[in-house]
């Protein structure tokens, strides 16, 4: 597969998925569009047999995410704060820093690499979506974007794992994409 070809590829699929899950924000009124999903969708059609690209990476990762992000927020008394991105206090550096060091240590632990996930969770802990219907929002944006990711890559011949990479050797898309 030429450059062009592979960046086409990598473009457009997830320029269309993000297109359909912006959609689905419009039409439903909740936050399934989110700044995460941009690398998520980089990671699953750039390098889909990278361990980390994976439904379930994907999907666990953002979960770890989530459930660090509001940690943190708990731990800080912030669960009902609103953001304020230009001014942190120290109480919204610490909800960050918690919600951070674990979500990395459940990725790392559970092996569910996902570094976009680490996104997710700033977003929570930040403040900037934390209540109980964004969160519910979140999850089915990351589900989307990963059922997305398999119906889009199985129909271009891409291989991709229904739910598990098959190992830790990466693939690039240039080898996979005919």
């Amino acid at each position: 597969m030429t450059r062009i070809r592979r960046t086409a590829y990598v473009a457009l699929s997830s320029f269309g998925c993000i297109v359909l899950i912006g959609l689905c924000a419009m039409l439903s009124g909740a936050p399934l569009l989110f700044p995460s999903l941009g690398p998520t969708a980089f990671l699953v059609f750039a390098s889909p047999q990278v361990p980390g690209a994976s439904p379930r990476n994907t999907v666990l990762g953002h979960l770890a995410g989530v459930l660090a992000g509001l940690t943190g927020l708990a731990a800080t008394g912030l669960l009902s704060a609103a953001p304020d991105l230009t001014h942190p206090s120290w109480a919204r550096v610490g909800a960050a820093a918690i919600a951070l060091g674990l979500t990395c240590a459940a990725m790392a632990a559970l092996e569910i690499s996902h570094p976009p996930a680490g996104a997710t969770t700033l977003i929570i802990a930040l403040g900037l979506l934390h209540t109980a219907p964004q969160i519910v929002a979140i999850l089915v944006g990351v589900i989307l974007i990963a059922l997305l990711a398999v119906l889009v890559n199985k129909l271009f011949g891409v291989p991709y794992p229904w739910w598990r990479s098959p190992g830790p050797a990466p693939a690039k898309v240039t080898d996979l994409v005919p």
